[in-house]
């Protein structure tokens, strides 16, 4: 599909985008893909060069025909830690604060500190100039209705400040995690001279923006409370389309299933406790139950696997492409969405809940009792939330009835469907659409 004539043009500022593997694509990907159904026409601006976590060129077919994308250069630290650190260059590097082995060396300390106090905002600082001046001269010959920057990395809304302001388009800003409020903020061993320039640039972005977007009702409040304006909140969303050919098959075994990063702030000890209480007291139940897990684990959890003496039942597939996690789905029977814990942990909406909804498959989620999570999947009849610690017996109990469901066989019938239309990729664009609407007024 080539350009919309006559359709307002918004220029989206955002790192990770194709062939970049993992769910932090998708917020971009899909506002790009239904925008034009709303009468913006978008702009992609994304990194030349970038040093994605891993590669997925599947994504690529999701690209609208027609899209300009823009690429400019970027400078990136990570494949100089990785050597200085001793990894691959190939090595997957989701965070530094994530550690596969018992326990971070003097480097991996060192890398964070780095991190922290000298790549203000992120690693990807230094996409910042170079973007700059390449979109100052694109926009000399190019007009431009308004400017949506997306972070993190939250250097794309630096990007997107320094351009509005320059050029004088409206400017959205749009945040999918927080910045000086996200959960591993203080775990980058910020310095005071550092975390004065973190809260200057944050505010001078706040200032600047004519419009605000969080994925979250809790995130949104914490925003404003660090006087942020005109906030509102845009979830993350799943595709319907994504789904079309999705169908629900059994795999032969009562399967309980994680996709994504599975990090030490999401410990799961008492989940692997409970399935191991589950097995003593059902022995022939290791005959069906298998715990499944894609993407990166820390080492925490998966040594608790080797102490609860669950390995036999237990299996890591490392990362795999978004089209493999949808083949897990369909043969899964319940999915685990363990939550951040973290200070602000009551407004982490994880994009995977979307997808996991979408699957019609229960949820187990972990997190507090006050979560945005725990308020979306028990008010549709989607799954049980938890605490992590303490609500050992509901966790049991729970996974323990649909087992039984599943030796029934009645977990594969097609359940009534409850409406979650309000979630899709479809309608969060088209509130956005309204934005930029009010925007180009």
């Amino acid at each position: 599909m080539s350009e919309v004539s006559g359709s307002k043009k918004v220029l989206i500022i955002g790192y990770y985008w194709p062939p970049s593997g993992g769910i932090g694509i998708f917020r971009n990907l899909k506002f790009v893909k239904y925008l034009r159904e709303f009468g913006w026409e978008p702009i992609m601006l994304t990194a030349l060069n970038p040093s994605y976590p891993f590669i997925d060129n599947s994504q690529l077919e999701e690209i609208p025909d027609g899209i300009t994308v823009l690429k400019s250069k970027i400078w990136e630290p990570l494949d100089l830690f990785k050597k200085f650190s001793g990894r691959k260059k190939t090595d997957s590097l989701q965070s530094i604060t994530a550690i596969t082995s018992n326990q971070k060396s003097w480097i991996d300390e060192l890398g964070i500190w780095i991190r922290g106090n000298f790549f203000v905002p992120d690693a990807r600082v230094g996409w910042v100039r170079p973007s700059v001046k390449f979109l100052s001269q694109y926009l000399k010959e190019h007009h431009i209705d308004v400017i949506m920057a997306s972070g993190p990395p939250h250097s794309a809304l630096l990007i997107g400040m320094e351009v509005a302001k320059k050029f004088n388009i409206p400017f959205l800003a749009d945040f999918q995690d927080p910045w000086t409020q996200v959960d591993y903020y203080k775990q980058m061993k910020i310095g005071k001279w550092a975390d004065r320039k973190h809260r200057r640039l944050e505010q001078a972005v706040f200032n600047t923006a004519n419009k605000i977007t969080i994925v979250s009702p809790s995130w949104k409040r914490d925003l404003e409370s660090i006087g942020a304006q005109n906030v509102s909140v845009l979830y993350l969303g799943f595709d319907e389309a994504d789904f079309l050919d999705f169908r629900k098959q059994s795999s032969g075994y009562f399967k309980i299933f994680h996709a994504g990063l599975l990090g030490k702030d999401r410990n799961l000890s008492s989940f692997f406790g409970v399935i191991r209480r589950i097995l003593d007291k059902y022995p022939e139940y290791k005959d069906i139950l298998r715990l499944e897990f894609a993407g990166e684990v820390d080492y925490s959890n998966k040594m608790l696997v080797n102490d609860f003496q669950l390995n036999e039942i237990t299996t890591f597939y490392g990362l795999i492409s978004r089209k493999e996690v949808l083949k897990h789905y369909e043969e899964s029977n319940l999915l685990l969405l363990p939550i951040n814990q973290a200070e602000n942990e009551q407004g982490r909406i994880p994009g995977k809940l979307f997808e996991c909804m979408r699957t019609y498959t229960p949820m187990l989620v972990f997190g507090p009792n006050n979560s945005d999570v725990k308020n979306i999947v028990e008010s549709k009849g989607l799954g049980a939330s938890v605490q992590y610690e303490g609500e050992e017996n509901v966790m049991e109990n729970y996974i323990l009835s649909h087992i039984q469901q599943f030796l029934e066989k009645s977990d594969m019938k097609e359940d009534k469907r409850i409406n979650i239309d309000e979630f899709s990729n479809f309608q969060i664009t088209k509130q956005l659409a309204f934005y930029l609407d009010e925007l180009n007024q």
